[in-house]
Order: structure tokens, then C-alpha cells, then sequence
């Protein structure tokens, strides 16, 4: 049997992220787990390494950008994904998002981390990476990538299942 507790969904705002959100609210409200729904917010400080004279105080733009995106998770998560799954909006600060999805997720004592993916591939994948594909390798709980535009099996209605029957 498949225990969920905390479900957490790594979100940067794209289409691929909504539909990996659709995937972890469902998740977490059949397993009455908790959902939790992150954004690694970029640290600007580690932009400015190597910047010498041109350094600045960026202390103003990073709250800028990180209250920009608690505003945009608080208004992903509705009433009833706070009702119903004690959803949790978080953003935290790191150059690397990869690093901070799984540590989030180990401190977290998440159980499965829910993200989309950017369908990069050839030189744009080689050269970017994949945030996904670290967060699959790196992580110590189970990923699931949702590729956007997907297979749609996620339903807002609860389905009823006939037995199918011999005549």
C-alpha cells in the first residue's frame, strides 16, 4: 500500500508546472496528504559574483521577487486546497532550484515531489541541464515529471468504475 503524507509540488509558474500542480492537488487530496507547493526563487547575490564595481544592493529586488511569488502561489492555491489538504505555499532563495527541491523535500519529510517539465531537448538540454532530471536523480523520495501538454487522466469528478460483467 502506497502511504502519502506531504505531496510536494516544485512550481517556476509555466503551463508545465500548472499541469504538475493539477497532478499533486489530486494526489494529495485522494491519499489526504498535505500538499505543499514551492518556488525556488533565483538569488540574485549569486548573479552579482564577479560584478566588481558595478556591485550593487540588490537586498530591495530580491524581496521584490520573492513576494512576487508568494502573492502568485497564494493565488494558485484555492479554499479548498487549504481546507481540504492544508496546503502550504513556500519560496525560498538558491541559485540552484534542483539543490533546493530535494532539500526542501528531505527536511520537508516529503513523500512525493510533483514537477513539470520544460520538454528541452538536444543542445538547449545539454547546455541548461534539466532541473527535473536532477531533482529524479538527487532526490530520496519518488519524482513525478509531468510532461505539458500531457496525457489528461487527472479528472475533477470523482469516476465511478463498472465492473465489467460476462453476458
Amino acid at each position: 500500500m502506497i502511504l502519502l503524507k506531504n505531496v510536494l509540488v516544485a512550481t517556476d509558474f509555466s503551463e508545465g508546472s500548472d499541469a504538475a500542480l493539477t497532478y499533486g492537488r489530486a494526489l494529495a487530496r485522494n491519499f489526504g496528504a498535505t500538499l505543499h507547493v514551492l518556488h525556488v526563487a533565483d538569488d540574485l547575490s549569486t548573479r552579482a559574483a564577479g560584478a566588481g564595481e558595478y556591485l550593487m544592493d540588490y537586498a530591495d529586488a530580491q524581496r521584490e521577487i520573492e513576494d512576487g511569488a508568494r502573492q502568485r502561489i497564494d493565488a494558485l492555491l484555492s479554499e479548498e486546497d487549504h481546507r481540504l489538504c492544508g496546503a502550504k505555499g513556500v519560496v525560498v532563495r538558491s541559485g540552484t532550484p534542483a539543490w533546493a527541491i530535494v532539500e526542501y523535500a528531505k527536511n520537508g519529510g516529503i513523500d512525493l515531489i510533483v514537477l513539470g517539465t520544460q520538454g528541452r531537448s538536444g543542445f538547449s538540454h545539454l547546455m541548461m541541464g534539466s532541473i527535473a532530471e536532477h531533482v529524479v536523480r538527487s532526490a530520496s523520495c519518488p519524482v513525478l515529471a509531468v510532461k505539458h501538454p500531457e496525457h489528461e487522466f487527472v479528472v475533477t469528478e470523482p469516476v465511478q468504475i463498472q465492473a465489467a460483467t460476462s453476458s
